[in-house]
């Protein structure tokens, strides 16, 4: 494949499944490259570099000439620090020479880059999207079905599950959804919510229901909203497309609860968090989030930066963090930085990029998370009180004004993928329908795969990929029947004619 294979490569660089990671946490003393926000372009100058200082030995195609040929197998054997220091200090006894001084640190982590997203390209387009109903699919471990739940959803984002057999789901345009007892898609979604800004990331986000429910009847939603007060133009309320210049409102994540009576009509509600008008802003990706009870009365919940990077690291600043409330929205004493003068006090760790996916071990009961990088470094953490996860200084991945993959006092991820996976909801299994996949950590990821991944302790031994190719995998839940659950959906033009292309799954074990 040729490098010039641009729309191709930003395919495979926004959107494919990842088909090389990392199992381990790879650790460097080197800065990470700096990629601009187009992929497409990055693509573009990392071959430039490679070209200009690789490709008289290795071939332009890495099909190899005076030096051997960078196969796929060679370069999937090799960690990114292994071929960083390969390239750094080089092979004088093959005639390899070192290009440390040669060519910048950047440029060399450049090159790093350049050679996995080439091994991705080489294994050509992912096949066309298949009909999930029905589908067989081999794991490792466990042989599944797919059984599909509710068809139809646009955009599903978050589920979650009520006592009495129904399930919730929020549709990012702007609904929430029941799926009755008896298994059916209700065609009306649930009236009297709040309407949210629909926009690039932004609509309706997650949804949870309270461990309290049978008592309380609280159910928790997270939207994009618009700046209290602030009155929308033509110009920002118009869609953006060919001549129309996007000009978005100021916008932010908030969280309500309220309670869904039977005719399902959402009734008492409460602001649960909503961050002051400063951080309101013309930004349209990165809300976040995802809600985590924890059992002890506190509810967990994350934040985005919003795509400004110096926010995940201000502790004045409620983005780019994990907060963890009371469930009626008061701040636990026991917070890390309550007592700190001008910290928000509702913050549990910073650092954050987006921040899509928590949960608990149930073995160990640490809290796992999973978060967007910018371009690769996508994170998988274990999140602590009051612990700094980097973004902004930091990071595995690619981002202008990011030159370091390490530094004093900030916490490495448990590991990193790059290329991006995207990882959305994720959760550990608690339930005994898949007995091989007791206590596994399964990752939703939006470059359209479901990932299990073995844990012991805080370490990661073993991980495949359950499915791909099936579309955007937003989250994967363990329903209380002790199914697996997960939300799929394709990006479909909104023509009027096509329907959405949404699903609700659920993992069906076969003998």
């Amino acid at each position: 494949m040729m490098w010039r294979r641009l729309p191709f490569m930003l395919v495979l660089l926004t959107g494919a499944a990842a088909l090389l990671s990392q199992t381990s946490p790879q650790t460097s003393k080197a800065p990470a490259p700096t990629w601009g926000e187009n992929p497409a372009a990055a693509f573009a100058e990392f071959g430039r570099v490679y070209r200009a200082n690789c490709a008289g030995c290795h071939g332009e195609n890495l099909e190899g000439g005076g030096g051997p040929a960078l196969t796929p197998a060679l370069i999937t054997s090799r960690t990114d620090d292994q071929l960083h220091a390969t390239i750094e200090n080089g092979h004088p006894e093959a005639g390899m020479p070192p290009f440390k001084g040669v060519i910048s640190d950047a440029q060399q982590w450049q090159i790093v880059n350049f050679l996995r997203s080439k091994v991705l390209i080489s294994a050509g387009p992912p096949p066309a999207p298949v009909d999930p109903a029905g589908l067989l699919v081999r794991s490792a471990k466990q042989t599944i079905r797919l059984d599909v739940v509710a068809a139809g959803l646009d955009a599903p984002w978050g589920l979650a599950f009520l006592p009495d057999g129904r399930k919730l789901i929020t549709e990012r345009p702007g609904r929430l959804r029941i799926v009755d007892k008896g298994g059916r898609l209700l065609p009306d979604a649930v009236t009297g919510l709040p309407a949210p800004w629909v926009r690039q990331d932004g609509g309706y986000l997650d949804v949870a229901v309270d461990p309290d429910y049978r008592r309380d009847g609280w159910v928790y939603l997270s939207y994009s909203e618009v700046l209290p007060g602030y009155v929308v133009t033509p110009e920002e309320a118009a869609t953006p497309g060919r001549g129309v210049k996007r000009v978005d409102p100021p916008s932010m994540t908030v969280l309500i609860r309220g309670k869904i009576d039977r005719q399902n009509r959402w009734t008492d509600s409460q602001i649960v968090f909503r961050a002051p008008a400063s951080f309101y802003t013309r930004e349209g990706s990165h809300y976040g989030s995802r809600f985590l009870f924890d059992g002890k009365g506190h509810l967990f919940f994350s934040l985005g930066e919003r795509g400004d990077m110096t926010q995940a690291q201000r502790l004045d600043s409620p983005l780019g963090k994990i907060h963890r409330i009371n469930t009626d929205g008061t701040v636990p004493a026991d917070n890390p930085f309550v007592k700190m003068p001008g910290a928000i006090p509702t913050i549990w760790s910073y650092g954050h990029r987006n921040p899509q996916g928590m949960m608990f071990d149930p073995v160990t009961g640490l809290l796992w998370e999973t978060e967007h990088g910018p371009i690769g470094g996508d994170e998988v953490n274990i999140i602590e009180k009051g612990h700094n996860y980097g973004w902004g200084v930091v990071s595995m991945g690619s981002q202008p004004g990011i030159d370091k993959r390490e530094a004093p006092g900030m916490e490495p991820p448990i590991t990193y993928y790059t290329p991006s996976i995207a990882p959305s909801g994720s959760t550990f299994y608690t339930g005994n329908r898949y007995p091989a996949w007791k206590n596994n950590l399964f990752v939703a990821g939006l470059a359209g795969q479901l990932r299990r991944i073995e844990v012991n302790g805080r370490k990661i031994t073993a991980q495949e990929i359950v499915f791909q190719h099936l579309g955007r995998t937003r989250a994967v839940y363990t329903g209380p029947d002790g199914f697996l659950y997960v939300l799929v959906h394709r990006f479909v033009r909104p023509d009027g004619k096509t329907p959405p292309q949404g699903w609700l799954l659920r993992l069906q074990p076969e003998r």
